[in-house]
């Protein structure tokens, strides 16, 4: 087989040193040219998608960062029903003020798990993100985040109720709050460790978290305004109460 080796015309003319000159010219032009067209579409796909793993990942710690907060409510809240009981334990007389301050001390610790199931349940999301390590601690994060919940939270308002611990000085005295104080503050020691994990794994730093935040807060701020009402319902609910047991004192029924 024959293959033919095709000279440029302008070689064929003659022209000599200033006519390869300009084909090899040509032919650089032509190749810095396909390699900028591809090069910059790397560099813009490269670009995107560390703007999507920066959003992803802020996302998710910001989530973390605000529910490590809320937990550390919660342990905070344990103790102020541990300090409610010794109240009254030092003074019964005080019962009917404060149970209705154990009443209205809901232990919950809040959060949605909205970014959680954004986070676990696409693989995309994952691969975006491309750090193994950064994707089991979250993982590790929220496990130890359902734990307490069910564990912690769910399971001491359970046996508050049954105890019917705000019914008599006696129950509101018996139960038992050490073990959820202890339970709660092992939890809580973990969650730390594992945020800490979570940001070095990634490199993200406490400031960049609290940058996001301010963001976050003052988007969400224009978007909905604190509900004040809460406080003057209960108190109104805790008057209401007060009128009913004076009345019932008065009428001394049997």
């Amino acid at each position: 087989m024959n293959i033919k080796l095709h000279t440029p015309k302008s070689l064929k003319a003659g022209s000599g040193i200033a006519s390869l000159k300009q084909f090899l010219l040509s032919l650089f032009a032509t190749t810095v040219s396909i390699a900028l067209t591809f090069g910059t579409a790397a560099i813009i796909d490269y670009n995107k998608k560390q703007g999507e793993k920066r959003k992803i990942v802020m996302m998710v710690m910001y989530d973390v960062s605000k529910s490590l907060k809320s937990i550390e409510d919660a342990d905070s809240l344990i103790r102020k029903l541990m300090e409610v009981q010794r109240q009254l334990a030092g003074d019964t007389t005080l019962f009917k003020e404060l149970r209705f301050k154990l009443a209205v001390m809901p232990l919950n610790a809040g959060y949605t798990e909205t970014t959680e199931h954004i986070f676990s349940s696409s693989i995309e999301t994952i691969n975006t993100v491309g750090n193994v390590l950064f994707t089991e601690n979250v993982a590790e994060f929220y496990q130890f985040r359902r734990l307490y919940k069910t564990t912690v939270c769910d399971s001491l308002i359970n046996d508050v109720t049954q105890a019917q611990a705000l019914f008599t000085v006696k129950s509101a005295l018996d139960f038992d709050y050490t073990q959820y104080a202890m339970l709660s503050n092992g939890y809580l020691v973990s969650l730390k460790h594992q945020y800490a994990m979570c940001k070095q794994s990634i490199g993200v730093t406490d400031e960049e978290i609290d940058v996001y935040r301010k963001e976050r807060e003052k988007l969400e701020a224009g978007l909905s305004e604190k509900d004040d009402t809460l406080d003057a319902a209960i108190k109104e609910i805790i008057r209401l109460q007060n009128d009913i047991d004076e009345s019932k004192a008065r009428l001394n029924l049997k």
